[in-house]
């Protein structure tokens, strides 16, 4: 059983530990890309930085016309992949290792040209690693800017949601559903504080966790994983016990993703901090 600790002031211990992590480290937290809304006007900003580099783009149509011709590669992490991509896609996170040796392997057991795609107009995940597979010898890459939620609404057949083929846009969780589960610092922090044994879960990584836990302890370290596995056991007792569940991340950008994995399961009662751990730091003037 999940049992949280008893003191009323835990937050202010919480920020204490936080504040003396940072000063220790010299830790700065910056805020990662905005999330591109679904159905938004194609803009495309990173393409005048990228470009002159000899970083081409593909448009949608064109992809979708001639997917076949092409290897489409999915820049994201794992996770991210597993729960949304295109159909037929393989999945090389850029922050792998071993990125470089996989997309050169790919491109030569194919033949044929890579396309490298993200999550949309303002991530730089897919233009980065279109860059790395030239730099690398596979001069003959594409971008695809427009990201996995333009393809999805375009093309639901031929998009797998959660292992499934997608066939209806109206799967995708829309940003005002997103934004339901959403809370400010101070409306998270006080919806935990009148909650009988929430579960509070941290699902950053341990470099940006860096084994301190901000909760004192009231919180597990569940990083996001394609193993749901100690996941699913947190979510199963908080249905079974009728708890809420409240999640942190690093940046507000990895919940976005777990929601379809809590919506799959059905969870009712869970929330989201906005902007992520980073927002706990800035608000602290960090």
């Amino acid at each position: 059983m999940i049992r949280p600790t008893d003191p009323i002031n835990w937050r202010e211990g919480m920020r204490g530990v936080a504040g003396r992590l940072a000063r220790a480290t010299g830790l700065v937290l910056v805020a990662g890309l905005l999330w591109p809304a679904v159905g938004a006007a194609q803009e495309f900003p990173l393409r005048a930085e990228y470009g002159p580099a000899g970083v081409d783009p593909i448009e949608t149509d064109a992809l979708a016309a001639n997917l076949g011709k092409y290897t489409v590669v999915d820049a994201r992490s794992a996770y991210e992949y597993e729960t949304l991509h295109i159909e037929g896609a393989q999945s090389i996170p850029l922050a792998s290792s071993d990125f470089s040796e996989e997309v050169v392997a790919l491109s030569e057991k194919t033949g044929k040209p890579l396309v490298f795609y993200c999550n949309g107009e303002t991530c730089a995940v897919s233009y980065k690693a279109t860059l790395k597979a030239h730099n690398n010898g596979v001069t003959v890459a594409l971008v695809y800017d427009a990201g996995i939620f333009n393809w999805a609404k375009a093309n639901p057949d031929r998009a797998v949601l959660l292992g499934e083929t997608l066939g209806d846009p109206a799967k995708l969780i829309g940003s005002d559903q997103f934004q339901a589960h959403l809370l400010e610092e101070d409306p998270f922090f006080a919806r935990i504080d009148r909650s009988e044994n929430p579960i509070i879960v941290d699902i950053r990584n341990r470099d940006q966790r860096a084994g301190i836990s901000l909760f004192q302890m009231r919180d597990r370290h569940v990083p996001l994983s394609t193993d749901n596995s100690e996941l699913d056991e947190l979510v199963a007792l908080a249905k079974a016990e009728g708890r809420p569940m409240f999640f942190v991340d690093a940046t507000g950008k990895q919940v976005r993703w777990l929601q379809y994995y809590l919506e799959n399961k059905q969870v009712p009662d869970y929330w989201f901090l906005k902007g992520g751990v980073a927002r706990i730091y800035e608000s602290m003037g960090i």
